[in-house]
């Protein structure tokens, strides 16, 4: 052999932090495909710092049958970058669950960009995004590490939904402004994931390094979009879906604006690693169908009392974030701060499977673009779409990630060879979408009509 040449990897994908709340949800899901007939998911290690829970996460996603034998068990810790060397010299990809990821990420990122090895995570933290970009992207471009963050509910839904609403707008018709209403529910107490509650506290607290981080970094040029932005309300009844909604500051909008920005340097997508030449003409047709809009995200709430929950919990992580004593509050009592939607012991399995959540895609624009250019800026057609799934944390996000997972192993050819992306950008051209819907979730068009004045 070559002593050049790099040994085959021992396993298809390494879970990282398999043994966490999420960890184990995405253990359990990707076992339904693990040594299946059509998986290219053929070897699976759980990788974190004890053994003896990484065991017991592996007996609990199979229960009640016995954990199959040749699932191996790896001890890592973020804090070790030897242990994190070994990991990547053993696998194709590596699934990291380790949050929050402002902490615990950035070695994992940088281990995988050093030796080629692909990574996707399910993080919805903008400034570690936007931070491994800016620090991994050249370097992982040249080992062919494909790195992709927010390929759980963050920020996948979101990034297919406005793709999926884009699409809708057949030529010459364009839209404007696509707007993303979250409606979580549930015949159960809707309960929150406290490392998704960790990282927004983490992330209020440090709000001025990621603007730091933006000013020190070019600026990307923004799409062409037909009209001006309307500025909606902060706080409305859209009459249309039922529902009350409120402006969310969101990971979403920043994701989707990062694969909009990606879209304006390369419009045909990203090209493969080595596309056979329907390939290509596939990723070039589904992006010739993409148009940009301004694109925001609102979460809903049938009743104003679940409104005034979400606005407590905004105006706390707003006040306490800044101050060490705040953030120790808000982290020892989720549950006082959030008015019950977060705790640390995480919800049942009961709570989980009651869950749902239905995320309604309003796009507004023209019915022709020529429109806009005679001085009619006023919209005057809307588009409607909709995403369904389960349980947004531990079930949706499992999902979403272990598809983005088998697609990295299964198509890695027709992949771009290497560097730090959106979701959107990387897997929006693939068979995401219908992979998706034979698991659970689903995509409807909901109405396309004309604006009456």
């Amino acid at each position: 052999m070559d002593p050049t040449q790099k040994p085959d990897p021992v396993y298809d994908i390494i879970i990282l932090g398999a043994s966490g709340f999420t960890g184990k949800y995405v253990v359990r899901e990707a076992l339904k495909f693990f040594q299946t007939p059509s998986s290219p998911l053929k070897s699976l290690a759980l990788a974190g710092r004890n053994p003896t829970r990484l065991t017991q996460s592996l007996q609990w996603a199979t229960h009640p049958n016995p954990p199959p034998s040749s699932v191996a068990i790896l001890t890592a810790d973020t804090s070790d970058a030897d242990s994190l060397r070994r990991l990547c010299s053993q696998t194709k990809l590596i699934l990291n669950c380790v949050g929050p990821f402002r902490i615990h990420g950035d070695p994992v990122v940088s281990a995988c960009a050093d030796s080629g090895c692909d990574y996707l995570d399910i993080s919805g933290e903008p400034e570690f995004m936007e931070r491994m970009e800016a620090k991994y992207h050249e370097k992982a471009e040249e080992t062919g590490s494909l790195i992709v963050s927010a390929c759980g509910f963050d920020s996948m839904p979101a990034e297919l939904g406005l793709l999926f609403n884009s699409k809708q707008w057949l030529s010459p018709s364009v839209p404007n402004q696509i707007e993303a209403y979250l409606s979580l529910e549930s015949n159960k107490k809707i309960a929150g994931n406290f490392g998704t509650y960790e990282s927004a506290v983490l992330g209020v607290a440090n709000a001025n390094k990621l603007q730091e981080l933006r000013r020190s970094r070019p600026r990307k040029p923004r799409p062409s979009i037909p009209g001006p932005l309307a500025k909606g309300p902060t706080l409305e009844n859209q009459k249309k879906i039922g529902l009350w909604a409120l402006k969310l500051p969101s990971a979403d909008a920043v994701v989707v604006r990062r694969t909009l920005a990606t879209l304006m340097e390369k419009p045909q997508g990203l090209p493969g690693v080595n596309e056979s030449p329907d390939q290509i003409q596939k990723r070039e047709a589904f992006w010739s169908t993409i148009k940009p809009a301004h694109f925001g995200v609102k979460i809903t709430s049938k009743s104003l009392f679940g409104i005034f929950r979400y606005v407590t919990l905004g105006v706390s992580l707003g006040l306490l974030s800044k101050f060490s004593f705040g953030r120790w509050l808000l982290l020892k009592f989720p549950s006082v701060f959030s008015l019950g939607w977060f705790q640390k012991k995480g919800p049942s399995e009961e709570e989980v499977e009651s869950a749902t959540f239905k995320m309604w895609f309003i796009g507004r624009g023209y019915s022709e673009e020529s429109l806009v250019s005679e001085g009619k800026t006023k919209p005057d057609m809307e588009i409607i779409t909709r995403i369904s799934g389960p349980e947004i944390g531990y079930i949706t996000t499992p999902i979403t990630l272990v598809q983005c997972g088998l697609i990295v192993l299964g198509q890695r050819e027709s992949l771009v060879k290497g560097g730090v992306y959106t979701p959107g950008t990387v897997f929006g051209s693939t068979d995401i979408q219908q992979r998706l819907e034979d698991n659970g979730i689903s995509f409807e068009v909901i109405s396309k009509n004309k604006i009456q004045e």
